[in-house]
């Protein structure tokens, strides 16, 4: 038996073996009250069927105690967790019912979107004057373009070689052209948005024009509406430049609509139409109204350039709502042409 020196520590004693490991029967021990302990030089005999407690086995057990207890209380959290995954996935077959019909609207939904972005609208690909241009020629009969839709009802609808233009109407529609016009070269100076300074100075304007042609007919003798008859409010042109005016300040997609119209069809049958009126009331005489300074493809080109350019910036609905201008626009023009035909 190894020699040993015991310590007491409130009924507690630690037991350190010295120089070799204590058998089996003795122990780091925390014994009972009637345990005989003596110091110094004393042995301590204990028997073999002694109970005795490590006091770091009572302190482990009451952590394990306590683990238990935290063990059981998991063990609780867990059934509940595992209650509400089952209720989860009771409802999970109903979502998954649901989720086919999602996935059909959503791919139909995907093939919508894609048709309309691979739609391409009429002359769209030259850009959005081509658009306007489309629209426009399907406004005028067939005698008139050949891409024309409209159905023939007023004279002005005929062929203009079918016309019968008389020189007191054809002043009228002089006078209120010019109303129109000096209205599209005021609205373009002040600028009310900015994009329309991009169309001061293009070469294409036709008011001075006018004036001249308007003199000329005064020096052959005709009586040129002036002042009051100008701005009766039953004049087409006074309408038409009011409308303009007020569709300048709030709408400015749909004005360039008007703008577009208005310059390009001059130049294209206005210049037959004058030309007829010309070859049948006025001997040939060419007016000013039809003449420009310069090269008019070129000039008609440099605006056609910049009307594409504004419209690069413009969103697809924009586009649309500009072009469905165009069937107002040919209204209130076709009313001021209908004055060539009128006493």
């Amino acid at each position: 038996m190894a020699s040993l020196i015991a310590f007491s520590q409130t009924q507690s004693v630690y037991i350190k073996p010295r120089l070799v490991s204590p058998p089996s029967q003795f122990h780091t021990v925390l014994v009972a009250t009637r345990l005989q302990v003596r110091f110094r030089r004393f042995r301590v005999k204990m028997p073999n069927n002694t109970d005795i407690v490590s006091a770091t086995t009572v302190e482990k057990a009451a952590t394990t105690a306590e683990k238990t207890a935290t063990t059981a209380e998991k063990t609780a959290t867990t059934a509940e967790k595992t209650a509400t995954t089952a209720e989860k996935t009771a409802t999970t077959p109903e979502k998954a019912a649901t989720t086919p019909e999602m996935v059909a609207t959503t791919a139909e939904k995907a093939a919508t979107t894609a048709e309309k972005a691979k739609k391409q609208y009429p002359g769209e690909a030259k850009g959005f004057v081509e658009e306007m241009r489309f629209v426009a020629m399907k406004m005028h009969t067939r005698d008139q373009a050949k891409e024309g839709e409209k159905e023939a009802k007023g004279p002005e609808d005929r062929a203009i070689s079918k016309w019968e233009p008389t020189i007191e109407g054809y002043i009228k529609f002089l006078v209120d052209s010019k109303v129109v016009y000096n209205m599209l070269e005021n609205i373009v100076k002040e600028a009310a948005h900015p994009i329309y300074a991009e169309f001061r100075n293009t070469g294409l304007e036709r008011s001075a024009s006018l004036a001249k042609d308007l003199e000329w007919f005064k020096e052959q003798g005709h009586a040129i509406p002036e002042g009051h008859a100008i701005t009766e409010p039953s004049s087409p042109g006074v309408t038409y430049a009011q409308y303009l005016k007020e569709l300048s300040v709030k709408d400015p997609h749909a004005f360039i609509c008007h703008f577009y119209n208005i310059y390009f069809a001059h130049t294209a049958g206005g210049r037959m139409i004058g030309r007829k009126v010309a070859q049948k009331i006025l001997n040939n005489k060419g007016l000013e109204f039809y003449k420009w300074d310069g090269d008019l493809p070129q000039l008609l080109q440099n605006v056609r350039d910049k009307l594409n350019k504004v419209a690069e910036e413009w969103t697809r609905e924009e586009k649309d709502h500009c072009l469905e201008e165009t069937a107002k626009s040919f209204k209130l023009s076709g009313e001021i042409l209908r004055l060539i035909l009128s006493m």
